[in-house]
């Protein structure tokens, strides 16, 4: 029956374009509702949106927006007691291979983006446009693929690597990290000569050579090869395009965005739309998510907290002194960074104590815009995420020229750090080597608290691959007792994608 349909629709049709021969052929329409790749990558102004398209992959709640806070929080410096049973086992390392976190969201948004760049990158050297602009867009679409495989390596390792324009039928092999580690540097040396130093005001917030030495540099010192990354930090340095902002908090907050030590950021606005938080479509949410989550409770849901050793790492004191009183400020970092009953601010507009918090906890209080609201954000906070912070390059080439040997011009670069927030240089003469390398353990994270980049920073120092470094990190964050080696330290692939691809292995221990 089906086949005689089909028969006698092919003679109707073919009735039907004899009857109008002298017609353009009637069923030779295009479905105006449709946009198909063909109608679309024709022009230049195609080509900007795509790679707009690419930064909203970006942008998405289950990367930057979400579900990256959730899984760089699995470091020392937070912990969770949220009620989520699913998010609280995430953070503990007892995680299933069926984590909402990771296979409805992380795993899915990192590809749809992925999907995008590799679409961009097949499509646009065919567009007749300048020759300039068209480099320059490739280049920024190179370095975001480079971003989302640089996280996939750190998060999930053995990943397929998929670098064509892919159909619903593609099936890529299951790359090694040392493979996916290579196509980040391959993207990132591509795009570095055609990106521009800045921007002017409408593009802020694309990307920038500096932006794109920086990942490069970060990916190198993540392979422990820190001659390259320290060429690029020195650079980057040199480039004069970067300087720390006098006010650490202008960092976090809506005020000075897209300033001179940001690197990279993600957009973000708190425009209410259509659609809420989480959907992938032009009238949906552009707000930042992690407010919502990672801020006091009454105003958020407090799933993640920092680690009290956090809180009390910041000890050292200032070169001022207090206005009228014979005693030194406490390092300001740590009042930006954390809240705490040792904050005496006003959060939302109440105290600490009105708010009738145990004084046993602490809550993060970096991206929370409680100076300016008494109510909370209700997801759609319009602070941007800084992905790559100036301060982050002097501490990274710090940590860089000191595995290198060179200890003493090592020291200045923290000491700019330090100075920004009114706190004293430490001296050369009282590091070597490896009491600097302990040192910037924790320079690093009073720096960069709650920003991420701790788990990063773990990765890279090795202190998941044995039990000494495991037993450093148990003495900080007791969640650290349920880490296996060979196995805690990658997230298990979500299992529905190696039902679809049976090709496709499950991380060792899972």
């Amino acid at each position: 029956m089906k086949s005689h349909k089909i028969a006698t629709l092919l003679l109707a049709g073919g009735l039907l374009a004899t009857a109008t021969s002298c017609q353009k052929d009637l069923l030779d329409k295009t479905n105006p509702n449709t946009l198909s790749t063909a109608q679309f990558w024709l022009t230049a102004d195609d080509a900007n949106k795509g790679v707009i398209a690419c930064y909203s992959g970006v942008q998405q709640y289950a990367c930057y927006g979400h579900s990256w806070q959730f899984i760089t929080a699995r470091s020392d410096e937070s912990y969770s007691q949220s009620p989520f049973v699913e998010l609280a086992i995430f953070t503990r390392f007892i995680q299933a291979n069926n984590n909402f976190f990771i296979s409805s969201f992380a795993w899915n948004d990192y590809y749809r983006t992925i999907f995008r760049t590799n679409q961009a990158i097949t499509h646009i050297p065919d567009i007749n446009m300048d020759g300039a602009l068209k480099a320059r867009l490739l280049a920024e679409t190179r370095f975001i693929r480079a971003l989302m495989y640089f996280d996939l390596d750190s998060f999930f390792g053995n990943v397929p690597l998929i670098v064509t324009e892919s159909t619903a039928d593609t099936r890529a092999p299951q790359a090694t990290p040392a493979q996916v580690e290579a196509q980040v540097i391959a993207d990132l040396q591509a795009a570095i000569p055609d990106l521009p130093l800045s921007y002017g005001s409408a593009d802020k917030g694309r990307v920038t050579k500096g932006a794109a030495q920086a990942l490069l540099a970060k990916m190198y010192m993540q392979q422990h090869k820190y001659t390259e990354a320290s060429a690029l930090f020195t650079t980057i340095i040199n480039s004069n395009q970067y300087s720390l902002v006098p006010n650490y908090l202008d960092n976090f907050t809506e005020t000075n965005e897209n300033n001179s030590e940001s690197l990279f950021e993600v957009q973000y606005s708190g425009a209410v739309l259509d659609v809420g938080q989480g959907q992938d479509n032009s009238r949906s949410s552009e707000g930042y998510d992690r407010p919502n989550f990672f801020g006091p409770p009454i105003y958020s849901f407090a799933d993640v907290q920092p680690r009290q050793w956090l809180t009390a790492a910041y000890t050292d004191s200032t070169v001022a002194l207090v206005p009228g009183t014979k005693k030194h400020a406490i390092d300001p970092r740590r009042d930006i960074s954390i809240i705490s009953v040792l904050n005496p601010d006003r959060f939302y507009g109440k105290t600490f104590a009105e708010l009738g918090y145990n004084p046993s906890q602490q809550y993060w209080r970096k991206y929370l815009n409680d100076r300016t609201r008494t109510t909370p954000e209700n997801f759609t906070s319009g602070i941007n995420f800084r992905v790559i912070r100036y301060a982050d390059v002097l501490l990274l080439q710090a940590e860089a020229l000191n595995e290198l040997g060179q200890t003493a011009q090592a020291v200045p670069l923290v000491n700019q750090v330090r100075a920004r927030v009114g706190l004293a240089p430490i001296s050369a003469a009282n590091y070597d080597q490896a009491s600097l390398r302990l040192y910037m353990r924790d320079e690093r994270a009073r720096e960069l608290a709650g920003e991420g980049q701790r788990w990063f920073d773990i990765n890279r120092w090795g202190l998941l691959d044995n039990q000494a470094g495991l037993n450093y990190l148990i003495a900080k964050d007791p969640d650290f007792n349920n880490f296996v080696l060979g196995k805690s330290k990658l997230l298990p692939i979500p299992q529905n994608d190696i039902d679809i691809d049976p090709n496709i292995k499950q991380n060792p221990g899972y």
